[in-house]
């Protein structure tokens, strides 16, 4: 397959449009499906998931990643707009968590909290299920007698704060009843609680990883093809007699390596396997960076033998013994 539509397989875009899907390929895809398949020109396989299952899940993963993008934006500009007028409010609250959210709805400004006090600001958050409200309220207190700033305009400031206050609870919401979705979704296929079981994913990257293969690992007949498909593999660059030119993939499938690489970097706090596998690495000279991706490579063949064998991740291996 040298070419496909009149296209280079060499050039750029042409690699581009392959791994964003706008280019199908024949004997691989079903009439109005996406395509479906594997391209062995450049190393790299491609496949879309064509299950309703997984394509659901990828669409609920989708959904998922752009509500956290939108809550983060509204939590930044919030927190830009407080510090502009209550810098130590700001300072003071954590406002990504449900408390103190509830109380920027109801009090803005420095005056306002004053005059409440720590009692009657207690009350008001304890009415509204607010856990540690005492604790909460004696935090916003202190920070509204230390020194603020009086800028011009402070009333629509106060109204932008509350409703940046109650649009990112409202996609705390939203991302609550997705994450819902998701693992319902993610429990019907049959490797979800094997994909669990493994530390550092949870049903959200269990849903994308299951979604970005197509609900199983039929398709990949080596670790190294599912690999370079998530792009935790170096890519050959040979050329005439040069061997062993190794550089970053181009092509591969980025919510993959998301999956891979975030796994890796929270299984380093809470599993000893991997926590050893990466100061080995790093006591060889590989910076923080390469430590992971190379935990990350390693997940790849620990993911794959454990759906094969149908068995859930344990801390120590399972130990065969010879008749």
């Amino acid at each position: 397959m040298a070419a496909i539509e009149g296209r280079d397989p060499a050039t750029t875009k042409w690699r581009r449009e392959v791994a964003a899907g706008m280019i199908r390929f024949p004997g691989f895809m079903a009439a109005g499906t996406p395509a479906v398949g594997r391209r062995s020109g450049l190393g790299l396989g491609f496949r879309l998931a064509t299950g309703v299952s997984a394509v659901c899940g990828s669409w609920a993963t989708g959904r998922r990643a752009d509500l956290v993008e939108d809550r983060t934006r509204s939590v930044n500009r919030l927190r830009g707009t407080l510090l502009s007028m209550f810098p130590f409010l700001e300072r003071a609250l954590d406002v990504t968590n449900t408390g103190p959210l509830k109380l920027l709805t109801g009090y803005q400004t420095p005056a306002a909290i004053r005059r409440t006090g720590v009692t009657r600001l207690t009350k008001w958050l304890a009415n509204r299920k607010v856990r540690n409200a005492r604790t909460l309220a004696e935090t916003a207190v202190e920070a509204a007698e230390r020194p603020h700033t009086a800028i011009p305009g402070e009333k629509t400031i106060v109204k932008l704060v509350r409703t940046l206050a109650e649009e990112v609870m409202a996609l705390n919401e939203q991302i609550r009843e997705m994450e819902k979705l998701i693992e319902g979704r993610f429990r019907e296929h049959e490797p979800a609680d094997i994909v669990q079981s493994v530390p550092g994913i949870g049903a959200p990257l269990g849903a994308e990883f299951l979604a970005a293969v197509g609900g199983s690992l039929g398709e990949f007949d080596s670790p190294d093809a599912l690999a370079a498909f998530a792009g935790v593999a170096p890519a050959p660059r040979d050329s005439g007699k040069v061997s062993g030119n190794l550089h970053r993939p181009v092509v591969y499938h980025r919510k993959l390596q998301r999956v891979f690489c975030t796994s890796a970097l929270v299984s380093v706090r809470c599993d000893p396997n991997s926590r050893k596998f990466y100061d080995r690495k790093r006591a060889e000279g590989k910076k923080h960076v390469q430590a992971v991706l190379a935990l990350a490579r390693r997940r790849v063949n620990v993911i794959r033998a454990l759906i094969r064998d149908r068995r859930c991740y344990e801390l120590a291996p399972p130990v065969t013994t010879v008749a």
